[in-house]
């Protein structure tokens, strides 16, 4: 690829965040008031929506076991109920158990010294954890550790294979180095481009029924002609 394309390519993307940005404003994610929590809600968001994340995260607070130490503790029977609305919770306890031992067996407890690592070698660390994948991991390091890696989604599959960009088969790698090659390093430019891609997914570009005469990047698309 020449310095021109790439330059090009860039330009393309940062288009596209500026519309989105433009529509939406600062999308104010992830939300959470510590790091664990960030953590928690990135296992917990695996295949169900947000509003039924926060049922869960605020049972958990309200029983006290948002927290390292007590989750590691707690029995699974009693995670389990505070996480029903999410799905698959009997899975996602053991999920979330099994990350509360890595923090309490590994570093004591304290999740900043894990999140501290270098970013391959955290991503490495988390991958290795029952229940963590590509994008639960890329989640953890964004938004709780603030190192500059490129989430991406389903969302992120279906908008940019719609903009020409990707196949509807791209793997999750081969997206994430399209951004990470094209785009600066920055934390907040990531964390805000991922944002903005999960809602113009979720408000705009609809699996069955797109509404895309509404759609911030609707210029940028040939979906529709």
């Amino acid at each position: 690829m020449t310095v021109n394309n790439a330059e090009q390519i860039k330009t393309r993307l940062m288009e596209i965040y500026k519309k989105m940005f433009e529509h939406f404003g600062p999308r104010g994610w992830w939300p959470g008031d510590t790091d664990f929590e960030i953590c928690v809600g990135a296992i917990l968001t695996q295949s169900v929506s947000w509003k039924n994340v926060m049922k869960a995260i605020n049972s958990l607070k309200a029983s006290g076991l948002l927290d390292v130490s007590r989750m590691y503790s707690c029995s699974n029977e009693t995670l389990e109920k505070h996480i029903i609305p999410t799905m698959y919770y009997r899975m996602k306890a053991k999920k979330l158990k099994a990350f509360a031992g890595n923090i309490v067996e590994k570093y004591n407890g304290n999740l900043r010294q894990m999140l501290s690592r270098p970013l391959e070698e955290l991503r490495e660390e988390l991958l290795s954890i029952y229940g963590i994948g590509p994008e639960t991991a890329d989640s953890i390091i964004l938004y709780a550790a603030g190192k500059p890696v490129f989430v991406v989604d389903a969302y992120t599959r279906r908008i940019f294979s719609r903009l020409g960009i990707f196949r509807e088969d791209v793997a999750y790698d081969e997206m994430q180095r399209y951004f990470m090659r094209h785009l600066p390093h920055d934390v907040q430019l990531f964390n805000e481009f991922h944002a903005l891609i999960a809602g113009t997914g979720n408000k705009y570009c609809g699996n069955k029924k797109p509404k895309c005469s509404r759609c911030p990047v609707l210029q940028e698309c040939g979906f529709t002609r």
